[in-house]
């Protein structure tokens, strides 16, 4: 099968050169135009016009589609084919009376992450300032928050149980993950104790209240379904005798006659036997950073919450019980703000004086005192101190 193309200026088709004077050109000649190669063509040589080289073929060119700065002009020369400009193809000459505008997109509605939405760690409530302080009768107590948004130290107070001057019971908190464990705690933990104790009398009694109270507050917290933890210390005061348990890195220290007496040992995982009460249970504890941590997690091994990992840190405390004596001045509660910058024989040297040779006590002074030492040394660290008069207890 055979096929001829008729081309312009060939031997095949040479019209007069007046059918396109006057017209405007179709095709452009900008050189941005596609290049279209047709090698099956055979051209020759033509009087009315010079032919292409033999070795060059014959090139057809089309135009590229026109700018969007051209169709937005106000108007579009008409101009002669030799100008090398004329009007949009397709759109004719004179004025361009529609201006393509880009369409606004949709607004976005970005939703409002809440506590069922999220990964289930809620938002730690900020009705507590950065400052915090109480002054009670045998007590003061002073928190300061550290670098993190919100503070998540709590702490409890109630002194004359029962109409019983010389009973009381304290707590202090240390929230991690958020406040909702050690706000849950402070206000649920002093009752379930208390409720375990009255119908105790001795020793080994009581420390098997004070256990049960701590379960009991860790078993309603998940009730609640929620996140997150705290390290718990209570100081039971009752018929002569301090009870001090804790559960976390929270410390107590006694000031006996000036010396200091720490009633609590901090669980950490890098204590020997906690560590191996970890492992046993299938756990693993490694060093991050210079701080050993339960899988890679948690710092602490014992508390109230963290049900992610509550198959090793366990809400149990433990529990001393010791006679309040003439020498026993006064009682340091403190979160590990205080104990990791200042030592327990240091805190007690900084805060007797507000205690002994004075009339009146400033025990409020001498908390924030023992707050500012522990900032100065670098800590970002919530901090939470409360001293507690033992004299009031005698």
């Amino acid at each position: 099968m055979s096929c001829s193309v008729a081309v312009s200026n060939s031997p095949a088709f040479s019209p007069s050169s007046s059918l396109f004077l006057n017209k405007t050109p179709i095709i452009s000649p900008s050189t941005e135009a596609l290049n279209l190669t047709l090698t099956h063509l055979k051209t020759s040589s033509s009087p009315a016009s010079p032919s292409p080289s033999p070795s060059s073929p014959f090139r057809l060119r089309l135009p590229k589609p026109p700018p969007v700065s051209l169709l937005s002009s106000s108007s579009v020369s008409n101009s002669s084919p030799s100008s090398g400009s004329g009007s949009a193809p397709g759109l004719g000459s004179g004025p361009v009376s529609t201006v393509l505008k880009r369409k606004r997109p949709a607004r976005l509605e970005i939703p409002v992450v809440t506590e069922a939405m999220g990964l289930g760690i809620p938002a730690t409530p900020c009705e507590v300032g950065k400052e915090l302080e109480r002054e009670g009768d045998g007590y003061s107590v002073y928190c300061k928050r550290g670098r993190r948004e919100a503070m998540e130290d709590r702490f409890s107070a109630s002194v004359e149980l029962q109409g019983d001057s010389k009973k009381a019971i304290f707590g202090i908190f240390d929230g991690h993950g958020g406040a909702k464990a050690a706000e849950f705690a402070a206000q649920k933990l002093e009752k379930n104790i208390l409720d375990q104790v009255i119908t105790r009398r001795d020793n080994t009694a009581v420390m098997d209240a004070v256990k049960q109270g701590y379960l009991k507050t860790d078993a309603e917290f998940f009730k609640e379904d929620n996140a997150g933890g705290t390290c718990c210390l209570t100081a039971l005061i009752q018929n002569g005798d301090l009870v001090v348990s804790n559960a976390g890195d929270c410390r107590a220290v006694l000031s006996r006659g000036g010396r200091a007496e720490p009633l609590t040992s901090d669980h950490r995982p890098s204590r020997e036997d906690e560590r191996s009460r970890i492992q046993n249970l299938g756990g693993y504890v490694d060093l991050c950073r210079g701080v050993w941590r339960i899988q890679s997690s948690l710092a602490v091994s014992r508390g109230i919450g963290d049900r992610h990992l509550k198959q090793w840190v366990i809400a149990e405390p433990e529990t001393k019980i010791v006679s309040i004596e003439p020498d026993c001045e006064f009682l340091i509660l403190a979160s590990d703000g205080l104990w990791d910058k200042v030592s327990d024989q240091e805190a007690v040297d900084i805060a007797r004086p507000s205690f002994i040779g004075t009339d009146k006590p400033n025990l409020l002074f001498a908390c924030k005192k023992l707050v500012d030492l522990s900032v100065s040394r670098g800590s970002f660290d919530d901090i939470s101190v409360m001293l507690v008069h033992l004299g009031y207890y005698i």
